[in-house]
């Protein structure tokens, strides 16, 4: 974990907890989205929460703050590779503005089973001035 709270220090890349009777119940983070300077103004973020706490508006919130900082940093894009069989991560993404921009099928294996990765995306209207990489 030290490793990976580093990258995101050195990328600058925001980790935002959500916190409920002094325990962590869900965070969120981005990084890069691909690491060819054609893509620095793409960043795919993840959203985590409990699975004792979800319902609660808990990833609306966590996703909202990382949008912010999104635009705050002026990128242009953030990414969301999700579960295409999460139906409730699907909506959060969708209630928020984000996209269905394509499904790769079978790209992952857990639970006994291939799980199709569906990529939802929200475009930003940052950057102000973008530069070519």
């Amino acid at each position: 974990m030290i490793g990976w709270f580093q990258g995101k220090e050195r990328g600058r890349f925001p980790v935002i907890g959500a916190v409920a009777d002094d325990q962590l119940v869900g965070f969120a983070s981005y990084g890069s989205f691909r690491t060819w300077p054609a893509y620095k103004y793409s960043v795919e973020h993840s959203v985590y929460v409990h699975c004792e706490h979800r319902g609660k508006g808990i990833g609306a919130a966590l996703l909202k703050q990382l949008i912010a900082a999104a635009r705050e940093q002026e990128y242009h894009t953030i990414i969301g590779g999700i579960d295409a069989a999460n139906r409730a991560s699907v909506r959060l993404h969708e209630k928020l503005g984000f996209v269905h921009a394509g499904t790769i099928r079978q790209a992952g294996y857990k639970f006994g089973r291939w799980l199709d990765l569906a990529f939802y995306q929200l475009l930003l209207d940052t950057p102000e001035r973008p530069i070519d990489g």
